[in-house]
């Protein structure tokens, strides 16, 4: 698939092998706690799926139920990889395409292909510790791994975090483990519930991927030199966490064109991603995001909203997750959440609970619903931070 001459251009079982090798161990548990944690995860999301469903009036379509899997950390790993190489195939024949099948292109590809899979690997192992769980929407079904009958979807809850997580902040493990399968069983009744939506996010994912104008060997190194200078390693440079976290979708400066170098500029509070952008790319981004912000922000207000009736201890658990999830644990830590963009995620959070909120307080959950219509019912990047203009546009425009 993205082989030159037998010669992948993304070494897929050196990222695997790389990610399981410097994954933190999990936290001290016996075999019979293990499988009691297993087990209880596995009930804990049958019952949250009823509650979901009967708070947002959302039910499985006809044939498009996923499995849930309660994984460690190395299966994490091995799902995301299988995820990454399928969804990025069409961008690797590309990439093959251009560097040709000449022999300084399969060793450009060799060297290429284990650099990238060792890089994916380390990135990979830092977030495999601290998943609680995750919707995999493009997930090849495995032997190890099934997923959806048509070949996409599938929920994780990744066991040893779960339990790491509950130790750290001292909560009821029983409540705590309940109110993470709320907000998991969100997603995965997100997408079992409105069909197109997968394959909507996939197509935006495509297009920016075809947007993607560099061979190889040029976004190798533009990675490359965007770790160095996040952590310090350009220059003697020290990369100190800003406080305003990464800069997302239009708002983001333009990068350098496509194939050619970029010049020097300050990167301070960008991730990777910004780093590789077209404009064209960041208008897709901008679509991405108003959705991410969009599901992310349903499932923590179905959270809140279910956590109550069932979770006794849910106020504690908010709080004391809540300052978690937005302090970082260290230096090191907060570089790579700002590297990555996952202080982008922690903002979808916030302003898609937001916008949830005041749809509901204002047409109440089935006029919510409506979001999930068609993709011409779904939240710009602007609405997601005024629901007034959504709810204008959706509720009060001509075709309403």
């Amino acid at each position: 698939m993205t082989s030159i001459g037998g010669v992948e251009m993304v070494d897929w079982k050196l990222a695997v092998t790389t990610a399981s090798r410097l994954a933190r161990p999990g936290p001290e548990i016996t075999r019979e706690e293990a499988r009691e944690v297993v087990a209880e995860l596995r009930a804990h999301a049958v019952a949250a799926e009823e509650h979901v469903r009967a708070f947002t009036g959302m039910a499985t379509a006809a044939g498009h139920d996923t499995p849930v899997l309660v994984v460690d950390r190395p299966g994490w790993i091995e799902a995301n990889v299988a995820g990454f190489r399928s969804l990025l195939k069409p961008l690797m024949t590309k990439m093959r395409a251009r560097r040709g099948n000449g022999p300084g292109g399969m060793i450009a590809g060799a060297v290429g292909g284990k650099v990238t899979g060792v890089e994916l690997g380390v990135l990979l192992s830092f977030l495999s510790s601290r998943v609680l769980g995750q919707y995999e929407t493009f997930a090849p079904a495995t032997r190890d791994l099934p997923g959806a009958p048509d070949g996409g979807g599938r929920l994780l809850l990744v066991a040893p975090n779960i339990v790491h997580v509950e130790r750290e902040l001292g909560v009821d493990p029983h409540d705590f483990r309940l109110w993470v399968c709320l907000h998991e069983e969100t997603h995965r009744t997100q997408f079992t519930a409105v069909p197109w939506l997968r394959d909507h996010l996939e197509a935006e994912i495509q297009a920016f991927l075809a947007e993607t104008d560099v061979d190889a060997g040029t976004l190798l190194e533009r990675l490359s030199d965007a770790v160095q200078t996040f952590t310090g390693g350009r220059r003697g440079e020290t990369a100190e966490p800003s406080a305003t976290g990464t800069a997302t979708g239009p708002e983001t400066e333009p990068g350098a064109r496509p194939g050619a170098h970029a010049p020097e500029q300050d990167t301070e509070g960008r991730s990777l991603v910004d780093l590789v952008q077209t404009p064209a790319q960041r208008e897709i981004l901008a679509r991405v995001t108003a959705v991410m912000s969009l599901l992310e922000g349903h499932a923590d207000y179905v959270m809140d909203g279910v956590g109550p009736r069932i979770v006794p201890s849910v106020v504690e658990i908010r709080e004391k997750f809540q300052r978690r999830r937005a302090a970082g644990a260290n230096r090191l830590d907060q570089i790579l959440r700002r590297l990555l963009g996952l202080d982008a995620k922690l903002r979808q959070y916030r302003d898609g609970e937001r916008f949830v909120r005041a749809v509901v307080d204002e047409v109440g959950m089935e006029g919510f619903n409506r979001v999930w219509t068609s993709p011409n019912t779904l939240p710009t990047a602007a609405e997601i931070t005024h629901p007034a203009e959504w709810i204008a546009r959706v509720h009060r425009g001509p075709e309403a």
